[in-house]
């Protein structure tokens, strides 16, 4: 696979002074500001899977020699719980070192960002080669792209949500970073880092299980190139051209190798819990705290997401109609959506990503800021996408009502949940406008590639 030139790494110098620079604001705020921006408490940024508290909760039932599932606090990972559980230990003022915690969460989010622009310096080369196969170079001016990868880091980096996601040490961040690492791996076809992060992300949040389909794709066919049925309206003399563009074929040796390495890595992770667990739990006891707590929906305190105002309100008779009702709504959409855009894994990921935020059991704005930053990825192919200024209205409109509400219902006493619920209901419109309009829009560009082809190897 043909990999960035140093010309194009070297082509924004700006990027790294404003990489860095997101960096220091997160550190300023987390050493200044501890108390003042303490955004732990807010439901929208903390849910009960990546609550630190809660977290700080587990880990010290597992220090007293107890279960860390005891009780209804944590139901996370074990392996979460001892890498990040140090950090939360008292230093002997009755304050946990929260700046460990944030240091981390920071580097995270780095990290994550250094793995988004390496995903779009991959895409904007294959997507340049491409263009040149079908000989479209000439009438899409190509030089005019944007540096796609550069700015999807730079959106993440400086997305107030991811921000707000770090100062409320919440374990998104690390959720995040597995994710993109499973991408990044399957976009460089490094088959075992992206079993690696496949099994690791779904392991601390289950959700992230859905991306084996683009995953299996990128492994097995390699990154997004337009539609297959573009390329018979290359004539013979471009012959050359269309042999180097099918020169990728779909590798089911790759694909076997990814669900063999999938299998190492999820027995080791099971025997690393099993050894973590080993004087308080069981493994049992681990699966139905996590995934049986998210499956189940059994904390219902409020959040940004659709699921627990109904719950509450639903009769317990029909409550596990309803709970597999909206779990598979969520399997509902990823055969048409993988049957549609095959040929784009990485839109793929992004859309199942976005859907799953939409859908899971308990949302947060760090799931919220990992698909906006993918969604930079594509920037070049969704540039004619339309309710851009209306979404962004949405979005900063509902997140900034939704703590107001929050304030009125809970402390004020002047509201009551339906006025919290409404501005989870309208953010999640928002959210799958942006799914339905991002796919329209991605269509209608992969459709515009073929009027271009064929006028193009019509007239030459």
């Amino acid at each position: 696979m043909e990999k960035p030139s140093e010309k194009s790494w070297k082509k924004q110098p700006w990027f790294w002074s404003s990489a860095v620079a997101s960096v220091i604001l997160r550190l300023v705020l987390i050493v200044y500001f501890p108390n003042t921006l303490n955004f732990s408490s807010r439901p929208e940024v903390s849910t009960p899977l990546t609550s630190l508290r809660r977290l700080a909760e587990g880990y010290w039932l597992k220090q007293s020699s107890m279960s860390p599932y005891a009780g209804s606090m944590y139901h996370g990972s074990p392996l979460l719980l001892s890498i990040l559980g140090p950090l939360t230990i008292d230093r002997g003022e009755g304050k946990s070192n929260h700046l460990l915690c944030g240091l981390a969460f920071v580097i995270a989010d780095f990290i994550t960002a250094i793995l988004i622009r390496a995903i779009g310096q991959l895409l904007q080369v294959a997507d340049i080669k491409s263009l040149k196969s079908l000989g479209a170079t000439t009438h899409l001016n190509v030089s005019e792209n944007f540096p796609s990868g550069d700015i999807a880091a730079l959106v993440y980096l400086w997305n107030p949500l991811t921000i707000i996601t770090c100062l409320g040490y919440s374990t998104s961040p690390i959720e995040n970073l597995v994710t993109v690492l499973s991408i990044y791996g399957a976009c460089m076809r490094l088959v075992p880092l992206a079993a690696f992060g496949w099994v690791i992300a779904s392991h601390l949040s289950l959700y992230p299980v859905i991306l084996v389909i683009p995953l299996v794709l990128l492994v097995g066919s390699g990154l997004d190139t337009p539609p297959r049925k573009l390329f018979p309206y290359i004539d013979d003399d471009q012959i050359q051209n269309k042999k180097s563009l099918n020169r990728i074929i779909f590798s089911w040796r790759r694909v076997f190798l990814f669900f063999l390495w999938a299998s190492i890595w999820a027995f080791y992770v099971l025997i690393l819990c099993g050894i973590s667990l080993k004087d308080y739990s069981s493994l049992g006891e681990m699966f139905k705290r996590t995934y049986g707590f998210i499956l189940s929906v059994e904390d219902l305190s409020p959040n940004i997401g659709v699921l627990w105002y109904f719950f509450a309100e639903v009769f317990d008779f029909f409550r596990n109609f309803f709970l597999m009702v909206f779990h598979i709504n969520i399997l509902f959409m990823v055969l048409p959506l993988a049957i549609r855009l095959h040929h784009r894994p990485c839109f793929l990921a992004f859309v199942y990503i976005a859907i799953s935020s939409i859908l899971k059991s308990y949302p947060s704005v760090g799931d919220s800021a990992l698909y906006l930053g993918l969604l930079g990825l594509f920037v070049n192919a969704l540039a004619d996408m339309q309710f851009s200024f209306f979404l962004f209205s949405g979005y900063l409109g509902t997140l900034l009502l939704s703590p107001v509400m929050h304030n009125l219902w809970i402390w004020r006493g002047t509201g009551n949940a339906n006025f919290y619920y409404a501005t989870a209901m309208a953010y999640a419109c928002f959210q799958i406008i942006l799914v339905v309009e991002s796919v329209s829009s991605m269509l209608n560009h992969d459709r515009a590639l073929k009027k271009v082809s064929f006028c193009v190897n019509k007239f030459e």
